[in-house]
């Protein structure tokens, strides 16, 4: 009878909770919106930097950026795939009514994101030098790279915390507040930015203490919410690490956080191939990496956007998933696809019209310099319009439980198809091959989400069938 009874009561808890019956657009905006802002603020820890760098410092800070970039993405890497994993696997406990297992789930991967985090600050800094000769570090761009890395190490562990934390506290119906976390770090390294470059006259060094600083007050908020105002039942015993938990959650965390792996295997690639064909042509090493750094954070920009709606979208999909309620996730797969197509049409017109003036942003340089970067920027970002139904469908994939088709997702643009092509493509045409690798690298992609989304839509149907 107490059993009956208590089916009844978590039947009668599915339908009040807002994910399974709330209308479509609206919860959708509600969850995608700070999702988005998250995403957004996130990137511009990253843009501000490159843009105050680029004033203060000039055409050497910028490529120093981009050499110690893979360290971030790294991290991000970590953060997704524990935050991720955790959010995920937490909405589909959710949605199952198995509300004690859903919150030791949460528990082990907001332990795990802290522990990850100082293990990779120390990786950092013991290897600091090895690691941006790998990352393409040229002799000019090396000392700059080196302040800006071997500072910012230290705030890796409050970086992953924030980054993958905020994952649960959106999963745990809180995205304001998620939202919250990463926009006030952000606020706070947009103003210590330009005080620490140009005020104290530290140069990239100052941008390197500013983002640190940033970090650690986004990840302390984070902890801030866990302590005092969560809704899940997490006690401190749920903080301790569970391998039972941690599988599942690397296997729902396991997609997006390939996904950003094979993005810091691009760059590294990228880098170096930018270093040795960049030599051989009338723009040098030091142009081509500054500038590519430059439009990958443009496109961080779009790429936040495009993100933010599949992150929001994310506790939809898994919840109603769980809950058998499979014309609702066809329903909000449909709003998020047709919101990022949208975006990126309009990001793919400003990519087009407006190079030179977005590239000019980022500070002054040379006529070969822009030269290299308007051309980089309209060829490699050709596919823009296409460009976020690949990670929308990744994120889908994940978050209703189908990890490999996850992966796949996440895995098809950065390394089955572009990493190759940037390899084999300036073998014939020198420098000007990595730019045509790109939109290539796109419409594949484009076309594979397209073919796997709308078959595992087919197979929904035929369920309900």
């Amino acid at each position: 009878m107490e059993k009956n009874n208590q089916g009844t009561r978590d039947a009668n808890s599915l339908g009040q909770n807002p994910l399974g019956v709330a209308p479509m657009g609206g919860l959708i905006a509600k969850f995608a919106i700070p999702a988005i802002i998250s995403m957004l603020v996130s990137a511009m820890y990253n843009i501000v930097d490159q843009i105050f760098i680029g004033q203060g410092v000039g055409m050497l800070g910028n490529a120093a950026t981009n050499v110690a970039f893979p360290v971030t993405t790294i991290a991000t890497a970590l953060a997704l795939l524990l935050g991720i994993g955790g959010a995920s696997n937490y909405n589909l406990e959710m949605g199952a009514g198995r509300e004690k297992k859903a919150s030791g789930i949460a528990g082990t991967a907001l332990s795990s994101l802290v522990i990850s985090g100082v293990i990779l600050a120390v990786i950092v800094l013991v290897f600091l030098k090895l690691l941006l000769t790998l990352f393409g570090a040229t002799t000019d761009v090396m000392p700059y790279a080196v302040d800006y890395t071997g500072i910012t190490a230290f705030g890796l562990p409050f970086y992953i915390l924030s980054v993958g934390g905020n994952h649960v506290v959106r999963a745990d119906r809180s995205p304001t507040y998620s939202m919250t976390c990463i926009m006030v770090g952000a606020v706070i390294n947009t103003i210590l930015d330009p005080l620490f470059i140009f005020v104290f006259g530290w140069g990239i060094k100052g941008a390197a203490w500013a983002t640190v600083i940033g970090q650690i007050v986004s990840g302390i908020l984070v902890v801030v919410y866990f302590w005092k105002f969560r809704n899940m039942s997490l006690t401190s015993e749920m903080l301790k690490p569970r391998m039972r938990y941690l599988k599942a959650i690397i296997s729902l965390g396991l997609a997006s956080c390939i996904n950003q792996i094979a993005m810091a295997i691009v760059q590294i690639v990228l880098n170096n191939i930018l270093r040795y064909y960049g030599g051989n042509s009338v723009y040098g090493s030091d142009i081509p990496i500054a500038c590519v750094g430059v439009i990958s954070k443009v496109n961080q920009v779009f790429m936040a956007i495009c993100i933010g709606i599949s992150q929001g979208s994310q506790p939809i999909w898994g919840f109603n998933y769980g809950a058998k309620k499979y014309d609702r996730v066809r329903q909000a797969y449909c709003y998020s696809v047709t919101a990022c197509t949208v975006i990126a049409t309009i990001f793919f017109l400003c990519f087009q019209l407006f190079p030179h003036q977005i590239v000019g942003i980022f500070g002054t340089g040379s006529d070969l310099y822009f030269q290299f970067a308007e051309r980089y920027l309209k060829i490699f970002m050709f596919m823009t319009f296409a460009n976020g139904i690949q990670p929308m469908s990744s994120g889908f994939f994940t978050s209703i439980g189908k990890a490999k088709l996850g992966i796949v997702m996440s895995l098809t643009r950065q390394v089955i198809f572009l990493l190759p092509l940037i390899v084999i493509f300036p073998l014939f045409m020198g420098i000007d091959g990595v730019m045509y690798a790109g939109p290539i690298a796109d419409a594949a992609a484009f076309v594979l989400a397209i073919v796997f989304a709308r078959r595992e839509l087919a197979k929904m149907r035929g369920v309900e069938a």
